[in-house]
């Protein structure tokens, strides 16, 4: 059962949604605090079913994407430039629980089930603070925009809002996945001369070229460490280097 929305929140309608990395490390409780019983799920694209009160930008038949890092729009964070940690809505992994009054809107038998990252979209309806919504033109078909919701936004955000690559620059992205393909891309827009991938997986290169990436590097293929062929690749070193696997070693 999924509770309606109470102040500031919204019931969505889920229709679709993609796996991340993330839902994946947290399912499998590596690393971190386990709640269970928990509704994972962040990347998605839904259509707005009811809302709360206070909630005045958005009304039900409106197509979202939930956003897990949310924005309040009045804290100090949220009127920077310099950063998106919003103090109200800043992501809380161990968090299960509505930010307004502490209470799940997931129950089975009047037993609660917890929520995620404040979206939980691996469930038909799901209930959000309306900070982490964004309205989306409803003529984007929510099938392919969904990946906006995390990784297309995640790569090409922290290559174009912080690694902000000079026109003429050398890019190195590590990891093609699709957070590292929209990394290209943002690295492309930015104007970025050589983008070179990094990936121990080379059938990930040829689609990578649609994305903006125009050499590439496997790791396995060399007996010295990577930073050292990218080193002699560039006379020194890259301008800019974006890691996109999420792994340490990298």
């Amino acid at each position: 059962e999924v509770a309606p929305p109470k102040a500031m929140e919204v019931r969505v309608k889920i229709l679709y949604t993609s796996l991340c990395h993330t839902d994946v490390y947290f399912w499998e409780a590596k690393g971190q605090t386990p709640v269970f019983p928990r509704i994972f799920g962040h990347e998605a694209g839904g259509v707005v079913e009811s809302v709360g009160e206070g909630v005045t930008g958005l009304a039900p038949g409106d197509h979202v994407l939930p956003i897990f890092t949310g924005e309040c729009g009045e804290c100090a964070h949220c009127k920077s430039q310099e950063s998106n940690m919003c103090d109200l809505l800043r992501i809380h992994t161990d968090r299960g629980v509505m930010i307004g009054d502490g209470q799940s809107r997931f129950s089975i038998n009047g037993k609660p089930i917890y929520h995620f990252l404040g979206t939980s979209t691996f469930s038909e309806y799901t209930v959000i603070h309306v900070g982490c919504l964004a309205k989306i033109n409803p003529s984007a078909p929510l099938d392919k925009v969904c990946v906006v919701s995390c990784g297309i936004s995640t790569g090409y955000g922290a290559t174009v809002n912080v690694a902000r690559p000079p026109k003429g620059s050398t890019v190195a992205v590590f990891g093609l996945g699709a957070v590292g393909l929209a990394a290209a891309e943002g690295a492309r827009a930015s104007g970025a001369s050589r983008i070179i991938g990094v990936d121990l997986n080379p059938s990930r290169f040829e689609g990578a070229k649609k994305f903006g990436v125009n050499e590439f590097v496997n790791p396995a293929d060399h007996k010295k460490p990577v930073q050292e062929v990218l080193a002699e690749m560039t006379n020194g070193g890259v301008d800019r280097s974006i890691e996109c696997t999420g792994n340490i070693n990298a």
